[in-house]
């Protein structure tokens, strides 16, 4: 492994920014349900947010060497848990199709699941292209639909495709854990 490329007190920036987000999770919520079934900006501007912070802590972490275990757990877990309670509330309110939030839902049980039996056995899969670019879609069309109103269906339609981008990465998950458990 590489040695740091930064001072120490810089070195724990990506985590810093992986907890923040987990910290946005609660004020997004508490913005979406004063919403109710309307477009929010405030809570739009949250979830931007969340999204930028994701992708600058990993980008960070790595470019500096300093990803963590924690990290490592962390900031998957801030996603799933940001996208999730996003997902939950749209369906609540009729703004997203409640398929979507059963393809959530069945893709991080498997994440998890698969967590479970890889991570006793020291087996750690590095994130795929596209399951970040799964990612970024996904932050896209939910943010883009937590600010349009209801008759705007583009942003449903690319939520799909984040779906689809997802359900692919998870193929390739469980392809990569077959294999390094049959190592």
């Amino acid at each position: 492994m590489a040695a740091r490329a930064v001072p120490a007190p810089l070195a724990q920036l990506p985590n810093a920014l992986t907890v923040a987000r987990l910290f946005l999770i609660p004020i997004f919520v508490v913005l979406m349900v004063r919403a109710g079934d309307g477009p929010s900006w405030a809570a739009g501007a949250v979830f931007c947010v969340a999204g930028i912070t994701d992708q600058v802590d990993g980008f960070l972490a790595r470019r500096w060497h300093v990803e963590s275990r924690f990290g490592k757990v962390a900031d998957p877990l801030a996603d799933r848990l940001m996208i999730d309670a996003a997902v939950i509330l749209l369906v609540a309110y009729g703004r997203l199709p409640w398929e979507g939030l059963v393809v959530i839902a069945a893709r991080d049980l498997l994440l998890l699941a698969g967590w479970r039996i890889l991570q006793p056995r020291g087996i750690d899969l590095d994130v795929n292209v596209v399951g970040k670019a799964a990612t970024w879609v996904l932050y896209a069309a939910i943010g883009f639909r937590i600010v349009t109103h209801d008759h705007t269906q583009w942003p449903v339609d690319l939520f799909w495709a984040g779906l689809g981008l997802a359900v692919v990465a998870a193929m390739f998950y469980v392809r990569d854990a077959w294999r390094e458990l049959h190592r």
